[in-house]
């Protein structure tokens, strides 16, 4: 049997009849066909544009535009410089304790973090939780250690 366009149909059972809708309580969807009695959702035309929260003001406004909106949770250091533990004396072990008695910092309301501004000049213990790169490229290159703590 060769392929012509005279013989083309589709398979049996592959295209329905289309649902003829508002034509009698025969057709099974008469009347208000399927969309109910009253309401916004039974209207002509499409009920509401896409995220539509019926007067509420969408998810799409309420979210922040830009960048730089502030962080729900935001990590909070108390951060120190490589330069300002100069003042402590070599072969020390530096902590959050260690730098309240020394005086260096005044208030330690959240863990230390070490920032590398400034140079190094004696071999220190440095124990913080968080060190930036720069900071401990200059403190190992003194020959001094980084320990982190959780």
């Amino acid at each position: 049997m060769t392929l012509r366009l005279d013989s083309l149909a589709a398979n049996a059972g592959a295209r329905r009849r289309k649902l003829r809708k508002g034509r009698g309580i025969a057709a099974g969807q008469g009347a208000s066909c399927g969309f109910g009695m009253r309401g916004q959702k039974s209207r002509s035309g499409r009920p509401t544009r896409p995220g539509f929260e019926g007067g509420q003001m969408p998810l799409y406004r309420r979210v922040p535009k830009l960048k730089h909106f502030p962080l729900v949770n935001p990590k909070a250091f108390t951060v120190i410089n490589v330069s300002s533990l100069n003042a402590l004396k070599a072969g020390s072990t530096v902590n959050i304790d260690s730098l309240v008695k020394e005086g260096i910092v005044t208030s330690p309301k959240h863990p230390l973090k070490i920032l590398g501004n400034g140079e190094l000049t004696t071999k220190l213990t440095v124990q913080a939780v968080a060190f930036t790169e720069t900071a401990r490229k200059k403190i190992e290159a003194v020959g001094g250690t980084c320990e982190t703590f959780v």
